[in-house]
């Protein structure tokens, strides 16, 4: 399109006639939210629903500041610097219909990269009443058999001994919780809206097993004074890619370099518990509920765990996207029985869902032609996924007694897909992992030890151990890599 321009404060009130735009005062917010980890789910959610309180309840006080602790974190920090917080959401509906509008929740951002003064002294100040987290599941810094604090991490060790140069997320909030500890200002919240199960439990644990160690009467104040409620966060938002980039400069006119796109679903399910207040959020149709955990849960293990289903044995059959798995007849039934036998059984009560029309919708979004959500993207860390979404299910059914088979096929697709890298077509498969040397290591040990993959003990536990486990593992193993054929065994099961 002719006439394109470029996002900013200074072009809102032009591009406000093109797609819809902040309605409400920005130069008026104040920071009273930092969020680490400002990508595109962080984007499409929190400050979506932010943006949409403002614009239906303005409340000046509840801005927010994102926050980059990664070198990864410079490009994000330096874009939306330029486009004064401001970006475009591009909600991609299941018809084909596209939905732009610019957001503008976001009104600052610091990076604690070469320096950590910026990021804590903004934790530490009156206005801030939330540290939201998007860190992933690795963030948390805990053993995934275990869950206890990995104090073996370098970094933890070099924050515990210089506290005033941090690095990782607990170095951060505690440098910040002293500042305000040592000036008599009331602790700030910390709100995970990370895919891990009792996230906000999480939280407060790994801190308070930091924060011992660092400084035991900080750790008392926080113990005391601080929450961390649990939440459940919901929406699909695939990697930006140039051609999102340029539909909007092409088509609506605007000029944004680094747009998010998401499905029209989305929800949040928050546990009421602040430290120092909070946004009216249910303004924006978030909610608040006393127990988040029954909720969570059945998030966790049918949409987290249906993705990684999809996305380990459509990678090794080759298929390149979620909806293209769910083009595909074998996955849309293995899935669903994936999620029928093995998933719901062990689910808690949950008031107000019906659990069948849950699963329909998801495998609605999980069809949406117009997402298009990459394998590659689903499987990422699947070291730091697969023990909450998929294993723990797993420990669970056969605590019980029940179905098993699903699951243990896709550990066992999971150790050839680590082990080969390629499909079935013999194109690479993108590994992204913060363990993919050490999964290929022992998945390539399999010939001479079929269990070696599975012995890997913080991830698995004693699943090597568990007779039922063992006899299924070792036979789908031994059927995939005797010609990689994964459609064809999963069709024997279906």
């Amino acid at each position: 399109m002719k006439n394109s321009i470029a996002l900013n404060q200074n072009n809102l009130k032009t591009i406000a006639n093109r797609i819809p735009s902040p309605n409400y005062a920005r130069n008026e917010l104040k920071a009273g939210m930092v969020h680490v980890g400002v990508g595109g789910f962080h984007r499409a959610h929190q400050a979506y629903y932010t943006h949409k309180l403002q614009e239906k309840a303005f409340s000046p006080e509840w801005g927010i500041c994102g926050i980059g602790l990664r070198k990864g974190d410079q490009k994000i920090h330096d874009v939306l610097r330029k486009q004064d917080g401001l970006y475009t959401l591009i909600v991609k509906h299941p018809d084909g219909k596209i939905e732009p509008q610019v957001i503008g929740s976001i009104i600052d951002f610091n990076l604690g990269i070469e320096s950590a003064d910026p990021v804590v002294d903004k934790m530490a100040q009156h206005d801030n009443k939330i540290v939201s987290l998007t860190i992933t599941e690795g963030g948390y810094n805990f053993n995934p058999s275990t869950g206890e604090f990995d104090f073996e991490n370098p970094d933890i060790q070099h924050e515990l001994k210089d506290p005033g140069r941090p690095k990782t997320i607990y170095g951060f909030l505690t440098a910040a919780l002293k500042k305000r500890c040592d000036s008599g200002l009331p602790a700030f919240t910390v709100m995970s809206c990370d895919n891990i199960q009792h996230n906000g439990d999480v939280a407060r644990d790994m801190l308070l097993s930091f924060a011992q160690k660092q400084d035991k009467d900080l750790a008392f104040w926080i113990e005391k004074e601080e929450c961390f409620p649990n939440s459940m966060v919901d929406r699909i938002t695939p990697v930006t890619n140039q051609s999102d980039i340029d539909y909007l400069e092409e088509s609506v006119g605007i000029k944004d370099e680094w747009p998010v796109t998401c499905e029209p679903f989305i929800q949040w399910v928050v546990e009421d518990n602040f430290s120092n207040g909070r946004p009216e959020f249910e303004k924006g149709g978030v909610q608040f509920v006393p127990d988040v955990k029954p909720y969570e849960k059945m998030k966790l293990r049918l949409l987290n765990a249906g993705h990684s289903v999809l996305g380990i044995l459509g990678a090794i059959h080759g298929h390149k996207t979620i909806n293209g798995c769910m083009e595909d007849n074998t996955f849309v039934t293995y899935l669903r029985r994936f999620m029928d036998e093995k998933a719901t059984p062990i689910l808690d009560e949950l008031e107000g869902i019906d659990l069948n029309s849950y699963k329909d919708s998801l495998q609605e979004r999980f069809a949406n032609p117009n997402i298009k959500d990459s394998v590659s993207r689903i499987c990422s860390e699947s070291s730091a996924k697969l023990p909450k979404f998929l294993i723990a299910t797993l420990q669970e059914n056969l605590d019980s007694g029940g179905s098993i088979q699903y699951a243990t096929l896709v550990i066992a697709a999971w150790c050839y897909y680590s082990d080969k890298g390629t499909d079935k077509n013999g194109q690479p498969i993108e590994i992204i992992d913060a363990m993919a040397a050490e999964l290929k290591q022992k998945a390539q040990q399999t010939k001479a030890d079929t269990l070696a993959f599975i012995k890997q003990d913080s991830l698995f536990g004693d699943l090597s151990k568990n007779e039922r486990f063992v006899k299924c593992y070792s036979d789908f193993v031994q059927q995939i890599y005797k010609d990689g054929n994964i459609k064809a065994l999963m069709q024997t099961m279906i």
